[in-house]
Protein backbone atom coordinates (compact mmCIF):
# COMPACT_ATOMS: atom_id res chain seq x y z
CA UNK A 1 0.00 0.00 0.00
CA UNK A 2 1.25 3.81 -0.96
CA UNK A 3 2.86 6.06 2.53
CA UNK A 4 2.24 9.26 0.74
CA UNK A 5 -0.48 11.50 -0.41
CA UNK A 6 1.13 11.91 -4.02
CA UNK A 7 1.83 8.16 -3.96
CA UNK A 8 -2.43 7.35 -3.34
CA UNK A 9 -3.13 10.09 -5.72
CA UNK A 10 -1.02 8.68 -8.54
CA UNK A 11 -2.78 5.52 -8.09
CA UNK A 12 -6.26 6.86 -8.47
CA UNK A 13 -4.70 8.79 -11.37
CA UNK A 14 -3.31 5.42 -12.90
CA UNK A 15 -6.62 3.70 -12.16
CA UNK A 16 -8.93 6.97 -14.58
CA UNK A 17 -6.41 6.92 -17.23
CA UNK A 18 -6.39 2.91 -17.70
CA UNK A 19 -10.32 3.41 -17.71
CA UNK A 20 -10.39 5.63 -19.96
CA UNK A 21 -7.52 4.45 -22.87
CA UNK A 22 -9.05 0.99 -22.38
CA UNK A 23 -12.82 2.27 -23.04
CA UNK A 24 -10.85 4.07 -26.12
CA UNK A 25 -9.18 1.22 -27.40
CA UNK A 26 -12.46 -1.37 -27.53
CA UNK A 27 -14.07 1.60 -29.66
CA UNK A 28 -11.22 1.28 -31.82
CA UNK A 29 -11.57 -2.62 -32.08
CA UNK A 30 -15.39 -1.87 -32.32
CA UNK A 31 -14.64 0.55 -35.26
CA UNK A 32 -12.35 -1.68 -36.80
CA UNK A 33 -14.68 -4.58 -36.91
CA UNK A 34 -17.58 -2.47 -38.89
CA UNK A 35 -15.20 -1.20 -41.30
CA UNK A 36 -13.97 -5.10 -42.11
CA UNK A 37 -17.62 -6.35 -42.19
CA UNK A 38 -18.69 -3.41 -44.41
CA UNK A 39 -15.73 -4.66 -46.62
CA UNK A 40 -17.03 -8.21 -46.35
CA UNK A 41 -20.22 -7.55 -47.44
CA UNK A 42 -18.42 -4.92 -50.46
CA UNK A 43 -20.60 -2.11 -49.72
CA UNK A 44 -18.90 0.43 -51.00
CA UNK A 45 -20.98 3.42 -49.13
CA UNK A 46 -20.74 1.57 -45.59
CA UNK A 47 -17.46 0.88 -45.98
CA UNK A 48 -16.38 4.81 -46.81
CA UNK A 49 -18.23 5.82 -43.91
CA UNK A 50 -16.53 3.14 -41.35
CA UNK A 51 -13.10 3.95 -42.48
CA UNK A 52 -13.79 7.90 -42.34
CA UNK A 53 -15.00 6.89 -38.90
CA UNK A 54 -11.99 4.43 -38.25
CA UNK A 55 -9.43 6.96 -39.19
CA UNK A 56 -10.94 10.10 -36.99
CA UNK A 57 -10.62 7.37 -34.25
CA UNK A 58 -7.39 6.67 -34.85
CA UNK A 59 -5.87 10.06 -35.16
CA UNK A 60 -7.64 11.17 -32.10
CA UNK A 61 -6.11 8.03 -30.15
CA UNK A 62 -2.62 8.71 -32.05
CA UNK A 63 -3.23 12.67 -30.86
CA UNK A 64 -3.44 11.47 -26.98
CA UNK A 65 -0.70 8.80 -27.33
CA UNK A 66 -2.54 5.83 -27.10
CA UNK A 67 -1.66 4.26 -30.62
CA UNK A 68 1.17 4.48 -32.00
CA UNK A 69 1.94 6.39 -34.95
CA UNK A 70 3.17 3.92 -37.34
CA UNK A 71 0.52 1.69 -36.32
CA UNK A 72 -1.84 4.34 -36.94
CA UNK A 73 -0.23 4.86 -40.29
CA UNK A 74 -0.50 1.04 -41.44
CA UNK A 75 -4.02 0.72 -40.24
CA UNK A 76 -5.21 3.87 -42.19
CA UNK A 77 -3.25 2.59 -45.20
CA UNK A 78 -4.78 -1.34 -45.32
CA UNK A 79 -8.24 1.45 -45.03
CA UNK A 80 -7.57 2.72 -48.56
CA UNK A 81 -6.55 -0.50 -50.10
CA UNK A 82 -9.15 -1.85 -49.33
CA UNK A 83 -11.36 0.74 -50.27
CA UNK A 84 -9.90 1.04 -53.30
CA UNK A 85 -10.03 -2.94 -54.21
CA UNK A 86 -14.13 -2.91 -53.69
Amino acid sequence: MANTQSALKNIRKNRTNYLRNRSASSKLKTLEKNFLSAVEKKDKDASQLSAKNLISALDKATKSNLVHPNKVARKKARCASLIASL
